[in-house]
């Protein structure tokens, strides 16, 4: 290997001497590489000095690169680029300037504007400057996380935020012993969804359909919002009824329950959890059914707002696990004022 660069070194210094002697001289060099290459292991791993002289070989003549058999042209290439990463690293490194704020201070930063993407730099900079913590408003800019686009709600978050004013009612029949059947109008709270209200009734009309709202919504409970199937139930005298309570009226599209899902997955609760068990004799046995099943929906019922966890107090004989009292279920009596 020394030789070899003791022979690129000569033919640098003899290049404008005589072209002739050159290529003579480079015709000599490759049969001795050719030699060495026999002689040395299948992969040669020049060092440092030998990739300096290489570059600067190439950077200086560009087309000597078929002249090379070590290595190939394209990994000179990537030698010279990997060097000029090296040289503009050590020109643009840190010489001093401004000290670097503490980490736990940056992941408050961090964490700040993770939990309020609506903040921007000023607020939060105000924001630490009420905890006591000295910082410029430029270092909390640097720190803060880069959000893709500007802070938009989802539909998701957008409905949950007004759900208090929207409400929605549909229609479910149930078969009795004798095979008639009945309708019953359930109408949902999407505010914590909320079983309000249901009527029981054989035949439906648009009238007792607004009676019944009335009667769920009195004075001035009314939604904003009402969702609701493309049924034929809901006629004019219905539609004039709700426009006079300042419900706004919000028809779905043609064949498409899910746009109406919460209704419609009280409905199959409901039907799971009563109707597939029990037989209606009347009107009033149903009514009866649903009264109970009311209760139990909106006051004892496993949900995401309401666990159904009851904690008590500490005592001998609570089991325990590290030290803290665990949880005990209390389940209540479901439907015991009802004889099945």
């Amino acid at each position: 290997m020394i030789a070899i660069v003791k022979l690129l070194i000569r033919i640098l210094l003899d290049c404008f001497k005589s072209r002739g002697r050159l290529e003579a001289e480079v015709t000599l060099l490759r049969h001795q590489v050719n030699i060495l290459r026999r002689m040395a292991p299948k992969r040669v791993r020049p060092n440092a000095l030998d990739r300096t002289i290489l570059v600067t070989l190439y950077r200086l003549f560009p087309n000597i690169g078929s002249a090379v058999t070590i290595v190939r042209p394209e990994t000179i290439v990537r030698w010279h680029r990997m060097g000029f990463r090296a040289w503009w690293r050590l020109k643009s490194r840190n010489l001093g300037g401004r000290p670097k704020i503490d980490r736990e201070l940056r992941d408050l930063i961090q964490r700040m504007c993770k939990e309020n993407p609506l903040w921007g730099a000023p607020r939060i900079h105000g924001e630490l400057l009420k905890l006591g913590f000295n910082v410029a408003q430029s270092t909390v800019s640097k720190y803060m996380l880069k959000h893709p686009g500007l802070p938009r709600q989802s539909w998701k978050t957008f409905l949950r935020n007004h759900a208090n004013g929207i409400a929605s009612i549909d229609f479910l029949i149930v078969p009795t012993i004798g095979f008639r059947c009945l309708y019953i109008l359930i109408v949902l709270g999407h505010f914590r969804r909320r079983l309000v209200w249901f009527g029981v009734r054989a035949h439906p009309t648009a009238e007792w359909m607004a009676c019944q709202l009335r009667q769920a919504f009195p004075w001035d409970t009314a939604p904003k919002y009402l969702v609701r199937d493309n049924d034929g139930k809901f006629g004019d005298s219905f539609k004039r009824s709700i426009r006079r309570m300042g419900i706004r009226d919000r028809p779905i599209a043609p064949k498409s329950p899910w746009q109406n899902g919460y209704v419609e997955r009280a409905i199959g609760s409901l039907r799971r959890e009563l109707l597939d068990h029990v037989i209606v004799w009347s009107e009033a046995h149903l009514h009866s059914l649903l009264a109970a099943y009311q209760t139990y929906y909106n006051a004892t019922r496993t949900s995401r707002h309401r666990q159904g966890f009851t904690r008590t107090p500490a005592d001998p004989t609570s089991r325990r696990h590290r030290g803290r009292a665990v949880p005990r279920r209390i389940a209540p009596p479901l439907y015991s004022d009802i004889v099945f």
